[in-house]
């Protein structure tokens, strides 16, 4: 068995060009433009590019984007009055603060900050909690993205066995509510669950989100398995030469799988293209208009 491929760039595409036209159709019915503003902290190579990313893919959607750039020497208190500042401009409907932050800025303190309705990154301890006890809210932008891949290949996942790993609070948890939402039987499983590859072997459903490369391993993975890989990780090839890879060993992986998202090209994308729609779900509530469909 060879698993399908999961393309999250080709879906992202989707996600984008459906937001696009949800941005015109707005401009158009109700002269109103989503606005999403991206704090910037430091000069960390990878959170720029991210950073450029999301600006433009802001752009091309026809949002309007702000882009706040702050000197690692910041304070907290700099941040947090940059914050507050977007919290009170109309035009803004979405804050995102690029974590991480240096030493002596309290992320907590800045991400509590955030006004729950502008929280398109979905961590609000507001947000947290309405999204675990089923209200609505809004929900960190990479586990949307792959509760949208599953449903998109699977289809309906009640019954399902799901196995999480990883318990963090920006991935591992979410996803573990969204799949419960979708009536799977979950498991969070974690670097001391005992014997994590038994664990493992019982999920239609792997989410590997746990930050360690390579981890899960091809005979972890039950036949036919769905295989979400949330993990990116530099690590050293050949020459000397840097190479991404996911928390799942790929090539073994594939191999039992029904179906595996790549790294690079699966879940990334998807992380861009969910926070375009998170923006418009805010910018939507802000405003007292129809949701549109995520």
């Amino acid at each position: 068995m060879t698993a399908e491929i999961i393309d999250g760039k080709a879906f992202a595409e989707t996600v984008k060009a459906r937001v696009g036209r949800q941005v015109e159709a707005l401009k158009k019915n109700h002269d109103f433009t989503p606005g999403l503003a991206v704090v910037l902290v430091g000069e960390d190579p990878a959170s720029q590019v991210y950073v450029r990313n999301k600006n433009k893919s802001t752009v091309a959607a026809g949002m309007k984007s702000e882009e706040i750039r702050l000197a690692d020497t910041v304070s907290e208190e700099e941040v947090l009055a940059v914050v507050h500042r977007l919290n009170d401009d109309p035009t803004i409907h979405g804050i995102l603060v690029q974590l991480p932050l240096p030493k002596q800025v309290d992320e907590m303190a800045v991400l509590d900050a955030i006004n729950p309705e502008k929280d398109v990154d979905g961590f609000h301890v507001i947000n947290t909690g309405r999204q675990a006890v089923g209200l609505p809210a809004m929900v960190p932008c990479t586990p949307l993205g792959c509760i949208m891949m599953l449903k998109d290949r699977l289809g309906d996942l009640s019954g399902l066995n799901a196995v999480v790993v990883g318990r963090s609070n920006i991935v591992g948890k979410p996803m573990a509510s969204l799949l419960l939402a979708e009536n799977c039987t979950v498991t969070i499983a974690h670097s001391r669950t005992k014997d994590l590859p038994a664990v493992v072997r019982g999920a239609d459903i792997v989410v590997a989100a746990v930050g360690r490369p390579e981890m899960v391993r091809g005979d972890w993975i039950k036949p036919g398995a769905t295989v979400i890989d949330v993990g990116i990780n530099r690590i050293e090839g050949e020459n000397g030469k840097t190479r991404l890879v996911g928390d799942v060993a790929f090539d073994e992986a594939k191999a039992v799988a029904g179906a595996i998202t790549p790294v690079p090209g699966g879940v990334g994308p998807m992380t861009i293209a969910c926070l375009l729609a998170n923006t418009v779900t805010a910018a939507c509530r802000q405003a007292g208009l129809e949701e549109p469909q995520v």
